[in-house]
């Protein structure tokens, strides 16, 4: 897969999330309230490594998140990256997404495209359920398609709930299968999750997050989410594994993450937060 493309890999909601392995269901709605938000980050270039050189990296992400745990969360998720490889070689990627999950972590819904010089390359739109036995997905694009995930997987917004609630709890490593509809719509990613020491309230970030007086009350963790491709038998038996991509990022209480870092094998993004808003909270009836 080109670099180009390695942008378009970055989930829904992993700016913000992962959880504790062992249990399915979703922590109590009143443990965990997720702040309905606005924000935007500005994506430029902070290292390059490797034989395949980058000169520069430019983008934003919009992020529009809004729900509760009685109606159901809803992302819209918009990432435009220009990836310049030198001697006037530039790929513009856009990836549109948009994904709705009940609050019982139990039903997914996601629809998204992904273009790269404004040619349309893929359009994913499925829906996701958990039964009693496995996560059963049903994909109508890019082709239909029926399939299982194991039980325990995760959906984004439980991956959000679950690691704040593992944080609050001072857990420090998480690992656990995440599916996101994300790619073509039938990847399953093995994760593995670090918690850094929590930041006390009063340290204000020099970004839109500094300029939100509720968010100087909040604790927020330093966060590192490594992503890995299904483990063959050898890598199974070696216990040998590299990651595809790695997220790093500040998440407070609420859910809101600040100071991204989108770690690629070729390259790394820092990503500043220069918008916020808060949208009006819709507490459950």
């Amino acid at each position: 897969m080109s670099p180009s493309l390695k942008l378009l890999l970055l989930p829904a909601l992993t700016l913000a999330a992962i959880a504790a392995g062992e249990a399915v269901a979703a922590p109590p709605a009143d443990k965990v309230f997720l702040a309905p938000h606005r924000a935007v980050y500005d994506l430029k270039l902070s290292k390059t490594r490797g034989s395949r050189a980058i000169e520069a990296v430019r983008g934003r992400i919009l992020y529009d998140f809004s729900g509760n745990a009685c109606d159901g969360y809803a992302l819209q998720f918009r990432q435009v990256s220009e990836l310049d490889s030198g001697e006037g070689k530039a790929a513009l990627s856009d990836l549109r997404s948009t994904t709705w999950e009940d609050g019982a972590a139990k039903k997914f819904r996601f629809n998204s495209e992904n273009l790269v010089n404004e040619q349309r390359t893929e359009t994913v739109d499925g829906h996701a359920e958990r039964s009693g036995e496995a996560v059963d997905v049903s994909l109508n694009k890019p082709k239909e398609k029926r399939f299982t995930e194991p039980l325990n997987a995760v959906f984004p917004t439980e991956h959000m709930r679950r690691i704040i609630a593992a944080a609050r709890d001072g857990k420090t490593i998480l690992e656990f299968p995440v599916y996101d509809g994300s790619e073509s719509g039938d990847k399953l990613y093995n994760t593995l999750t670090v918690i850094g020491r929590a930041i006390a309230p009063g340290k204000e970030p020099d970004d839109a997050g500094g300029k939100i007086a509720a968010l100087g009350k909040l604790t927020r963790w330093p966060v590192t989410i490594s992503y890995f491709e299904q483990q063959t038998a050898k890598e199974e038996q070696t216990g040998e594994q590299t990651p595809v991509y790695s997220i790093g990022f500040e998440l407070y209480e609420n859910g809101i993450s600040r100071a991204l870092v989108l770690d690629y094998p070729d390259f790394t993004i820092s990503g500043k937060m220069t918008s916020l808003e808060m949208k009006k909270d819709t507490p459950c009836k």
